[in-house]
């Protein structure tokens, strides 16, 4: 499974913590049915390409908090896709967002 699977698989499983245009941190339930090793390593992967990912600025992970800050270019990823590409529907900015997480999973190779 690669990068863009794994995220795919697990959008159901994040929340927005914060957010303001440029800045959004995203928080990890619980309920997630990969844990320990196996939850930092996805998380690593995930963050891998998040870094690859054009407008994306920077990403902070922190695993013992289970968070992830993300900052961004919201002239290149409107920040109204975050919201939309987490809840899965489907509008011009959350496929901005896809497109983009897409393509710099297949350009690393994941």
């Amino acid at each position: 499974m690669d990068n863009i699977d794994t995220l795919l698989r697990h959008t159901g499983s994040l929340r927005i913590a914060h957010h303001i245009p440029g800045r959004i941190r995203l928080k990890l339930l619980p309920d997630m049915d990969v844990q320990g090793p196996e939850a930092v390593a996805t998380a690593t992967r995930l963050s891998s390409a998040l870094h690859q990912t054009p407008g994306i600025r920077s990403v902070s992970l922190n695993p013992l908090a289970r968070s992830c800050t993300v900052e961004y270019d919201p002239s290149v990823i409107p920040a109204e896709a975050w919201s939309d590409f987490l809840k899965g529907i489907q509008t011009p900015a959350a496929t901005i967002l896809l497109d983009a997480l897409t393509a710099a999973t297949r350009a690393s190779g994941n």
